[in-house]
């Protein structure tokens, strides 16, 4: 089978989803990787590297498609992208398809087989496969430090000859993969780090790396499917919202991370919320792509909204091309040898991973949560 690699066009897009490094294995396993000249420049791989490995270089990304029988890349096909895709391939990435829409039908008029990465089942056995987890190790580590450079203080405790320096106070909110890296870098920077989930069974994993967990007092489980946190109640928002307005008023530093399925990232904090904290504070917002879970983020930017700057960088792993493309890469490599034989594609149905990851297939909508999204 030969394996196209796209060359990501998206603004401020660095990675790539198949290194060099990947080849040999891949190769081992019957594909025959074609890559798009260029691919792998801003994640630090020249062409040559690709083809020392036995990759084969392709001039254009027209050629590539035509010649590819499964199209492989990080980010969401462009609408023009998609339209020169083969009719009947194969094509796997991120894509999105909750939101997608118009996507996910380009998909079904051209019959095309495509599995999204983000919606990989979130099980141990998924877990090698799983790219939405390894962006977010990235993109936690990565807010930390944006913090530390954009904030107005210290992040440790100093004792210097001209006093001691108190340490800053972080605030974490959201404790899943994104969020626990962000407290274990907060933590290692030196700063008195806190940490919120609705999801009571976080608690030792959020103490483990050093941050005190914050809990609601109601008894309400926000444990949802595949790793997720849930909607919760009405009366526990307000019990939610109150808690959390007093730790954010006295931190110095709030990271939210707070994703649902297939919907916009819930509103966290309030406008009056970043109102009380101090000026020269600093708000990181990782669900800015899904809207924000800041009420004043502007996704994509960053902005002073009554003294506080208000991070909304839409895509941290970009910024950290080389190693995010490595583990893209060998997130993919794991995700194609599960589905794939000496035969290629085994669209095995009965296996939640094929089943759960697969959007279209035949002209038909497979991702139930996509479907009835597309439905109502």
């Amino acid at each position: 089978m030969k394996l196209a690699v796209l060359k990501e066009i998206e603004e401020g897009e660095n990675r790539v989803a198949i290194i060099p490094d990947s080849i040999k294995r891949l190769s081992n396993h019957g594909f025959d990787v074609l890559i798009e000249t260029g691919a792998g420049l801003t994640s630090g791989h020249s062409d040559q590297d690709y083809t020392d490995k036995g990759a084969t270089i392709v001039g254009s990304a027209a050629e590539l498609i035509s010649q590819g029988d499964c199209i492989v890349k990080v980010r969401p096909p462009s609408m023009e992208e998609a339209e020169t895709l083969k009719d009947g391939s194969f094509y796997i990435s991120i894509v999105q398809s909750t939101l997608r829409h118009d996507l996910v039908k380009k998909f079904q008029e051209k019959k095309i087989t495509a599995f999204g990465l983000d919606i990989i089942p979130r099980t141990t056995l998924a877990q090698s496969m799983d790219v939405l987890s390894s962006m977010s190790t990235i993109s936690g580590y990565k807010a930390v430090l944006l913090a530390a450079d954009n904030i107005n203080r210290f992040f440790p405790m100093l004792m210097t000859a001209a006093g001691t320096v108190a340490p800053a106070k972080v605030l974490v909110l959201g404790a899943g993969v994104a969020g626990l890296m962000a407290c274990a870098t907060a933590k290692r920077l030196g700063g008195v780090v806190e940490a919120f989930d609705v999801r009571p069974e976080v608690k030792e994993q959020v103490n483990s790396v050093g941050a005190k967990f914050v809990e609601v007092p109601i008894k309400e489980d926000g444990s949802g499917g595949g790793g997720y946190a849930k909607e919760m109640s009405d009366e526990y928002k307000q019990k939610q919202a109150e808690l959390i307005s007093k730790h954010i008023a006295k931190s110095d530093v709030v990271i939210p991370t707070a994703l649902i399925p297939g919907k916009k990232a819930p509103i966290l904090i309030s406008e009056e919320q970043v109102k009380s904290m101090k000026p020269g504070s600093v708000i990181v917002d990782l669900a800015a792509e899904m809207g924000g879970n800041c009420a004043v983020t502007t996704p994509g930017e960053n902005t002073v909204v009554h003294g506080v700057q208000i991070i909304g960088h839409a895509n941290l792993p970009s910024t950290m091309s080389f190693h995010a493309s490595q583990m893209f890469s060998k997130n993919i490599e794991k995700f194609l040898f599960h589905l794939c034989d000496e035969n290629g594609f085994k669209m095995d149905m009965e296996d939640e991973i094929t089943s759960g990851s697969l959007v279209t297939k035949d002209g038909d909508v497979i991702h139930e949560l996509t479907k009835s999204l597309m439905a109502a």
